[in-house]
């Protein structure tokens, strides 16, 4: 890791200590998008420690950044200022080769949307990705992860929101990822199709070790995890640990 980014994150400042070092290294990040005369500031200045293993929640209303940041911790966009560091690894001035790798190799994506192949199976969605990755699951091993082993040689048109948005899930763990990146995974779903989704990113985070990051808007997701951050207006506002996680199975919205 660079000795300069060693610091602690402003944004950081609770108390509690911190599970080893950090994997995601923020500093001063910051995100404009020029839109005809108007210039608008999707991020601004953010300081961010992410440690190996943890589960994260960015919370705040839309707007407040939340995805723009997501995507520049994931290789898929780049930021106007700053730092954005993956282990030694420098996002902010990486080309799109060495993003596409960081991609490949090391992140895995839920999005809100599935995204799966309608004419593939189950199967045949999750199988995809490894024949991209370099040490992947069986793809039944992935489906099992998220209780789908009785949908394997189903299509989506078959399978309910939930368990498209589960199918989703294996596709990114397939490929054992160091890090998983959620973006809004339970905002198609009802209340109760959406604790199964947690339930899996959960059981993911645990049993696997998989650093976790989830963005939502919904403040009771966010007792599940080590840590919520708090963005609004493009900045972290607030940042607090969790000291008696809730189990999803116990959350209420």
């Amino acid at each position: 890791m660079p000795a300069e980014l060693t610091g602690k994150a402003v944004a950081m400042t609770e108390s509690a200590a911190q599970p080893g070092e950090p994997v995601l290294i923020a500093r001063g990040l910051s995100k404009d998008y020029v839109m005809g005369e108007v210039v608008v500031h999707a991020l601004s200045s953010v300081d961010l420690d992410i440690y190996r293993g943890e589960l994260v929640v960015l919370l705040g209303p839309s707007g407040s950044g939340k995805s723009t940041l997501l995507n520049i911790l994931g290789g898929l966009d780049t930021p106007s200022r700053g730092t954005a560091y993956w282990r030694d690894h420098d996002l902010s001035r990486a080309g799109e080769a060495a993003l596409t790798r960081y991609r490949r190799d090391h992140v895995g994506f839920v999005f809100q949307f599935y995204n799966l192949i309608p004419s593939l199976t189950v199967r045949e969605n999750v199988t995809l990705v490894t024949e991209i990755a370099r040490n992947p699951m069986r793809p039944e091993e992935a489906l099992d992860w998220v209780g789908l082993t009785a949908r394997l040689d189903h299509f989506p048109s078959q399978l309910s929101g939930g368990e498209q948005q589960r199918v989703a899930i294996a596709r990114a763990i397939v490929k054992r990822p160091e890090l998983l990146l959620c973006d809004e995974p339970t905002g198609a779903l009802d209340h109760e199709t959406g604790r199964l989704v947690l339930d899996a990113i959960v059981r993911v985070n645990a049993e696997l070790g998989t650093t976790t990051v989830v963005i939502t808007h919904n403040v009771v997701i966010g007792r599940m995890a080590d840590r919520v951050l708090h963005l609004m207006d493009g900045r972290i506002v607030k940042a607090e640990r969790n000291t008696a996680k809730a189990t999803p199975a116990e959350l209420a919205w």
